[in-house]
């Protein structure tokens, strides 16, 4: 998002500039040159500023509604295992404040936006893999289960949020039974995965497209926070059926296959067939972006971030290519044809 300068009127403002004076000797703090950065669909918000000959950024996490903790435990984890992350220059655990190294100016998602060629994508995207291979062998101390009782839970958004408030549909038991159905499917497949260390959102908007001799190898990972010990095919369905970028089958199955290859060589619990791993991750994808339709609606209609609704689509789509691929999930995909309002033809399959 564009740089801005942040409204002194800011109940925060105050306390935050009161911080970063304390801490302008030792960093060498240019506080008037602090500009938003970014935010997200949380409460955390990102503040970049000059520090002498480089830039730093600031995380303002109110408390009580976010806990900075989690970050930097998470932090260490991913830098101990050689991920390239934020070092956490100053902290005031207290107040919601990080004070953080900057991993440069552009996401993947902004880099594509902008017009990113083919080649510089693709290398791009190989950095990424090897990132998430790396990632995968961290050590998940201290880090919440991502379990089968946590992914039906979060399932509970779609029939919630965007069957009921979003497409204003009242689900009949027929239907309520079958989401139930596929839902505790998913659940238990993917819960039954080997579990590594996992993201959540390794996706393009989470990866800064970073210049080694500046900011360090790429990519450069950030928004690890919500970080859990989870199913292993979960941030390489994030990744190659991102929300926020579409990417074509070829695209995916090229970039999954690189993974697993990858993940193989590296010891990872990957299934020695890579069509099991495909099934796997198209099954976990499936899981991931009922959830992700559901929260993009919350986004828009409690919370106002209507912007979230560009990228439902693009979702749907990611969606509708895997309940169309297995004949288990036909009648889940005849709800969301009544859910988009689409015509529903009688045909054969053989």
């Amino acid at each position: 998002m564009p740089s801005v300068t942040p409204p002194r009127s800011d109940p925060r403002m105050a306390a935050l500039d009161a911080w970063l004076a304390s801490l302008a000797p030792v960093h060498q703090l240019e506080i008037d040159t602090l500009q938003a950065a970014s935010s997200d669909a949380s409460f955390r918000r990102y503040f970049r500023l000059r520090a002498g000959k480089r830039t730093v950024v600031v995380m303002d996490a109110p408390p009580p509604h976010e806990d900075c903790r989690p970050f930097v435990h998470v932090a260490r984890l991913l830098s101990d295992a050689g991920i390239n992350v934020p070092d956490i220059l100053a902290q005031d655990i207290r107040q919601g404040f990080l004070l953080l190294s900057d991993l440069g100016p552009r996401t993947y998602y902004q880099a594509i936006q902008a017009g990113l060629d083919d080649a510089a994508l693709q290398r791009a995207y190989r950095d990424a893999l090897g990132s998430l291979v790396r990632m995968q062998q961290a050590a998940t101390t201290g880090l919440p289960a991502y379990d089968e009782a946590r992914l039906l839970e979060e399932l509970a958004l779609f029939p919630e949020w965007y069957a009921g408030r979003h497409c204003k549909a009242e689900l009949d038991a027929d239907e309520r039974n079958v989401l139930r159905d596929a839902f505790r499917l998913l659940a238990r497949d993917n819960a039954a995965q080997p579990a590594v260390f996992v993201h959540r959102d390794f996706h393009s908007p989470n990866l800064m497209l970073c210049d080694r001799d500046e900011y360090g190898p790429n990519p450069g990972v950030i928004d690890f926070q919500d970080a859990l010990r989870g199913p292993l095919t979960y941030d390489l369905a994030s990744l190659v059926m991102d929300a926020r970028t579409t990417w074509e089958e070829p695209r995916q199955l090229d970039w999954a296959i690189r993974y697993w290859e990858a993940a193989r060589a590296a010891g990872l619990p990957v299934p020695a067939d890579f069509a099991d791993l495909h099934r796997a991750y198209e099954w976990m994808g499936l899981q991931r972006n009922l959830r992700i339709l559901g929260v993009f609606a919350r986004l828009s209609h409690r919370d106002g971030k209507h912007h979230y609704l560009d990228h439902m689509p693009r979702v749907n789509a990611y969606v509708r290519q895997v309940a169309g691929r297995y004949a288990v999930f036909g009648r889940l995909l005849r709800l969301l044809d009544r859910l988009d309002n689409r015509q529903v033809s009688v045909g054969y399959t053989f």
